[in-house]
């Protein structure tokens, strides 16, 4: 079906033949899910109609909630087209919650899925922001869900239609207008179903999920006869729990990448916590030790009466010699892996990793991230041209004098600091990479390694030969330390 044609998709209520889903264009033009599929038909001429299948559909929907797991321990599919993500605690390994938004609706977007996405403090509120705000990606500040609820249509609270439609006749239309009027008068004419949603909005009632786990997922459940407290209490209960899911990981020959500690409080809410490894793992001791280290985020609360590890991600990983082998005097490769680990659970994988170089002549273009314990690259920096430590990003302009069109610059202020020159080396002319943007024609850059008087190296560069206006303005920029 072209994406500019309209289509829905049709079920029987019982009396007639309603509108289950339509797409964005069918949409565009009036047509809404629980419409009868006649006036629809009357509206759109020619209007491609599909069966529904709710349980093809309710199948997808818990696929979607496995595969987004990936993302956080606890996820759950909200019927008939939405997903929880329980992101509490994880959102810092994406680059923050705004960041982690991001990547999942393009991931989804890549898959074929246009997807709209909130996080709030209340599941009630991240479900209303999600469907009716004006963004598609929206992160609600702490605290805030009295000002992201406010402008928002009722139906923003799930409501039973019927309800909806009642209250609509009284002249309410937003969420604001309804927290404003007398709870009592409102509660005896529509039941307890418009109290309970406005609280669960709110956070005054708690609302919970229930998290899928995918049954090819190897895991490790203890229930207790009397709940947990301590942390040497749970930090046993880790023990016993990676040996079991471990024991089951060398039996299938594969190495954890991914573990989440499931904690089930007394007062049935759920924590959890999420670790990953830069390379499979299936060591007990080593996995142990990574989630005790994330322990201190756990508030148990009035006490927690099960524990459930679970394993996402896992990889291949055969049976291997031991590295260095046995022969005495052999020498050993280092593993890294058990450091990079707890490095990343410590500061987030974002903040852990190696430089690659890049086959590229503009500075900053030259070097890319890659994961700590990735293989290197093919490519390498040229030995006779060589680079600072630190490339700042972007270039930092500066006020220099220096003699044109060559010479290099006898000072240069920085931040409201005078540097005096002592030794220089250059210059080194890079030009731009026309291939790339058409700006970067005649784009020329002289670059010079200078020392002050103080000892420290700069990176300076001067937009432009001097020569050629059409090269450069002839600023210049300190682009990095050596």
């Amino acid at each position: 079906m072209p994406a500019d044609k309209p289509l829905i998709t049709a079920t029987h209520d019982g009396r007639r033949q309603v509108v289950a889903a339509a797409d964005r264009v069918a949409r565009s033009l009036g047509l809404y899910p629980g419409m009868a599929v006649a006036q629809a038909q009357a509206m759109v001429p020619g209007l491609p109609i599909a069966a529904a299948e709710p349980k093809g559909d309710a199948r997808a929907l818990d696929d979607l909630a496995a595969w987004c797991l990936r993302y956080a321990p606890l996820t759950a599919p909200d019927r008939p087209d939405g997903i929880w993500i329980e992101a509490a605690g994880v959102a810092h390994l994406f680059g923050g919650e705004a960041a982690l938004l991001a990547d999942l609706v393009a991931r989804l977007a890549r898959g074929g899925v246009t997807a709209r996405a909130a996080i709030a403090d209340t599941p009630g509120t991240a479900w209303a922001v999600a469907r009716y705000a004006e963004r598609p990606i929206t992160v609600v500040a702490p605290s805030g869900a009295a000002d992201a609820l406010r402008h928002l249509p009722i139906a923003a609270l799930r409501l039973p239609e019927e309800v909806i439609a009642g209250l609509a006749r009284l002249g309410f239309e937003r969420i604001d207008q309804l927290t404003a009027a007398p709870r009592p008068p409102l509660a005896l004419r529509f039941g307890p179903v418009l109290m309970r949603r406005l609280d669960q909005a709110f956070g005054r009632l708690f609302e919970p999920i229930e998290p899928v786990s995918p049954s090819e997922t190897v895991s490790s459940r203890m229930t207790f006869p009397e709940p947990l407290l301590t942390p040497e209490a749970l930090t046993a209960v880790v023990g016993r729990l990676t040996h079991a899911v471990c024991a089951e990981l060398e039996r299938r020959e594969e190495g954890a990448r991914q573990l989440d500690l499931v904690f089930e409080r007394v007062d049935r809410t759920l924590q959890a916590i999420r670790i990953g490894t830069a390379r499979p793992s299936r060591t007990p001791q080593h996995l142990a030790r990574l989630l005790d280290e994330q322990l201190e985020r756990v508030d148990p609360g009035l006490g927690i009466e099960a524990m459930r590890l679970a394993v996402p991600l896992v990889e291949p990983l055969s049976f291997t010699q031991p590295r260095g082998g046995f022969l005495i005097g052999q020498k050993t490769e280092t593993d890294l892996s058990v450091l990079v680990d707890r490095l990343i659970n410590r500061l987030g994988d974002r903040r852990v990793y190696r430089v690659a170089p890049v086959e590229s002549d503009v500075p900053e273009r030259s070097v890319r991230r890659i994961g700590p314990l990735s293989p290197a690259a093919d490519a390498t920096w040229p030995p006779t041209l060589p680079r600072p430590t630190r490339l700042l990003k972007p270039p930092q302009p500066v006020e220099a004098l220096a003699m044109l069109p060559d010479h290099p610059p006898a000072f240069f202020i920085w931040r409201r600091r005078r540097h005096r020159i002592r030794r220089t080396d250059g210059p080194e002319r890079i030009a731009g990479e026309w291939w790339r943007l058409d700006g970067e024609r005649r784009a020329t850059r002289d670059y010079w390694q200078v020392e002050d008087d103080a000892g420290r190296r700069f990176w300076l560069y001067r937009s432009g030969d001097a020569v050629d206006p059409e090269t450069g303005d002839l600023r210049w920029f300190l682009h990095g330390f050596f």
